[in-house]
This record gives C-alpha cells, structure tokens and sequence, in this order.
C-alpha cells in the first residue's frame, strides 16, 4: 500500500471513530441517522440474518367484517383499517437478543405510522416514500428458543393505504444458531393451512372391522378443523368443523386405480352424498351434526370384498347424546383386488388456511380391529408420521404421543415444543373388546 493510500485510510478511521450518531431504536429507516449536532455520515445499516416472507408465515389474526387486508404470496396488501392486526410468526432456536426490520413500500399515501410489536414489545416505525425499502424496528431479548409473534397494526396515514409489507429482517445473536420459517413460496398456502399428522395402527391382516373413540378437548375445536378418527388405504371418516353454526360426520372413498369410479350402495337418513376433486377425486358423504368438544364419539368402518376384485366400505358414528349408532353410508371401490381394510390410521388436519395460525388437538382411544373370522385384536401402537409441510420442515408447531392412556395429535399456535415424526408411541392396553352386536348395526 503506497503512503497516500495509507494516510487516507487513517483519515477514514479516525472518522468513524469519531462519528457522533447513533442508530434508531423504533423505526428509523435503515440507511437514515439521527444527528447529535451538526450534519454527520449516515451509520451502517444493520445486517440481517435473514429475511422472513409474510405470504408464508402471516395471518389476519384481528379484523373487522368489512376489512380489506389481504395475505398474498407477495404479503400483506390492502391495508387500510386501524383495526386490524396482521401477525407473523418465525422460531428461533435459542435465546439471546433479537434485532428485527421490515420491509415495506407506501402504496396509495404519502406517509404513515405503524406500530409493530414484537412478543409484547412494542414500536412504531414511520414508513416513507413509494419505493420498497427495510426500516429498523428495534431489538428485543428472546428468553427462549421456540417461536416469535410479531404484530402488525396501522397506526396514521395520509392517503389511503398504510403501505405493502412483504417480510421482516432478523438479525441479532437470537438469530445466530438457526431459525425456521416457510420460505417456499411455491407451498405458500400449504404452509400457512399448517402441518397435518398421522396415527398410524398395526392391524392384522383380513381386518374387516375396525373401531375407535375420538374426544376433542374442550377449546380445541377450531373452524377448518378434521379430527379424522377412521382412515384406510382408500377412505376416511371423521368430524369437521365446517363454521361457527356447522359441523359434519364426513365419509369418504377415493376413486379407484385409473380413475375406476368408486360408486353410492347406499346413505343413512339425512346423509348427503356427492363427488369430490382438488385432492383427489371420489365419493363423499356426510351427515350434518352439532357434535360436541370434550364428549367421546365411536367409528366403525368395514371392508367387506366382493370377490369380483371389489370392495364395499361402510363407515358407523356412534352419538352419546342419544346412546345410538347412526349409519353413514356404504361406498363400493372398483379395483382394490378384493382388499380388506389395510394402512388403518387416524390424522389431524386444518383445510381453512387462514385459520391455520389456530392450534387444535384430538384424542384417540380404545382402538381395536376384528378379523373377517370374527376375532378382535387391540392395536396399542402409534406410528407417529407428518405431511410435506412437515418433512420439509416449513412449520414445527406439532406434537404427538400418549396422554392419559390414549393417544394425542396436536397442530398449529405456534408452540415452541414441537415433537418430531417418525417415531412410535405404546399405550396401555385397555383388554377389553368393544361391546358392539355388529349384525345389529344400522
């Protein structure tokens, strides 16, 4: 380095060391100074660890009926109402500070001021200008690994809109030894629906029945919820959350190898029946029914082969509030090489996206499958797995196991102590076969 390269660097030292500014704690601009005195450089921005998408971690978590406010795969747009509060969610894996910005552009106003709030912490933070740019927020101590709540909520503007947010910026020694988020913006919506998990049971083979219990527990029940207690390789009965005023006791059967239409044999009273596609195509049944959290409910499915490379599967729902059995239908899938009911399980899944920042649990118990020559076998192991959403590890808000004798599933709220899939779990078994005249089944 010749002498008048070295000089200059000196001179830039000594002024950086002499630099009489300070960085905003709540809300300056990154790249923007707040001044002691006198015209001074503008500090470092601070650099970011990561940057947090909203279209895959944010939620209209408060809003009012006529609200606007919109969660898209570029985030949170629409945002005019003072009233709503969007909500972003992203886990740490260890305590330590926390140092967080957001990215976001004025659209439809001049100027506005947002308060965002970070695990009960709040900033407010004056966005300017139409251009997309990252604002400092502030930093926050993280107590704990596990997940961060980051509220969004209008505060002033002049105009229209209070701006376009698409993601947040984490940085800070919080941030410093991993941290998860859904950054895939292809499973956006899957992401944000959450994680599904499974039940998995050993059942013998030429399993024609098989039964269990299912409790919700009180609290739990949230709307977009299927708490599906019966499943097999072809079909599925469970309980729904359709609305606040709606639930169902749903049946379905999918199509059959190269599409072979699965076909209607027969519905129980005030049972509707009709096709279904998106995920599959198939037959659905369902009976519309005000079940209850915290009541026990029983199902019974069978499959029952034709012998002509066919097989019928009927499904049962036991109610206790009028100690009956009610029958859902009975559906017949073409091409199953005259299978019995195999790949029996249970799972737990949310299908209202923007419920899908809600946790919700099921409980599962007593469950037991009959033989095609009549003898029962208590099944007491669960085989614990997860959906895509899951293995990729776009959202670690589930958990499962045993609990109080019967097995759990738990999903969604962003709890920090996630249980990881792919494991299997034992209850106690309970020795006693359910007392149900099958003949005698509606």
């Amino acid at each position: 380095m010749n002498n008048l390269r070295r000089s200059a660097v000196l001179l830039g030292l000594i002024g950086l060391l002499s630099m009489g500014t300070v960085l905003s704690g709540c809300g300056g601009q990154a790249g923007e100074a707040n001044t002691v005195s006198g015209p001074a450089p503008a500090p470092l921005a601070t650099v970011y660890n990561a940057s947090v998408p909203l279209g895959g971690n944010a939620f209209i978590t408060t809003s009012t009926a006529n609200a606007s406010e919109v969660i898209g795969d570029g985030g949170l747009g629409n945002w005019t109402n003072s009233s709503t509060v969007t909500s972003v969610y992203f886990r740490l894996a260890q305590a330590g500070v926390l140092k967080l910005g957001m990215v976001a552009s004025l659209n439809g106003a001049t100027s506005s001021k947002v308060k965002v709030t970070i695990n009960g912490t709040p900033f407010t933070v004056n966005l300017s200008g139409t251009t997309s740019k990252t604002y400092d927020v502030g930093s926050v101590n993280i107590p704990a690994a596990g997940y961060v709540k980051v509220d969004l909520q209008g505060v002033s503007k002049v105009g229209s809109y209070f701006g376009d947010v698409s993601a947040l910026k984490i940085a800070g020694t919080a941030a410093s030894n991993g941290m998860q988020f859904a950054n895939d913006v292809a499973n956006f919506y899957w992401s944000r629906r959450g994680p599904s998990i499974h039940s998995g049971y050993v059942t013998p083979a030429n399993t024609e029945y098989f039964y269990n219990e299912i409790t919700v527990p009180v609290g739990e029940d949230k709307i977009g919820s299927y708490f599906m207690s019966n499943g097999f390789n072809g079909g599925y009965a469970g309980m729904q959350v359709k609305s606040t005023t709606e639930r169902w006791i749903l049946f379905s059967v999918w199509d059959g190898d190269n599409n072979a239409k699965t076909t209607l044999v027969r519905k129980g009273p005030n049972v509707v029946d009709n096709s279904f596609g998106g995920e599959g195509t198939g037959g659905q049944t369902y009976l519309v029914f005000n079940w209850k959290a915290g009541s026990t409910y029983k199902f019974i499915t069978r499959g029952q082969p034709d012998g002509a490379g066919n097989t019928s599967y009927s499904a049962w729902f036991f109610t206790p509030e009028t100690n009956t059995w009610r029958f859902i239908a009975t559906w017949k899938r073409p091409a199953t090489n005259n299978s019995y009911l195999t790949g029996n399980h249970s799972f737990l899944e949310n299908f209202e996206v923007e419920n899908g920042y809600l946790g919700r649990k099921v409980l599962l118990g007593n469950q037991w499958a009959r033989s095609n020559t009549g003898v029962w076998t208590e099944s007491t192991q669960m085989r614990y797995t997860g959906d895509a959403t899951v293995t990729n590890q776009q959202r670690l808000d589930y958990a499962g196991g045993v609990e109080g004798g019967r097995f759990y599933l738990r999903n969604g709220g962003f709890f920090a102590n996630y249980v990881p899939v792919n494991q299997n779990f034992n209850r106690t078994a309970n020795g006693v076969a359910p007392n149900v005249n099958l003949s005698a089944l509606p």
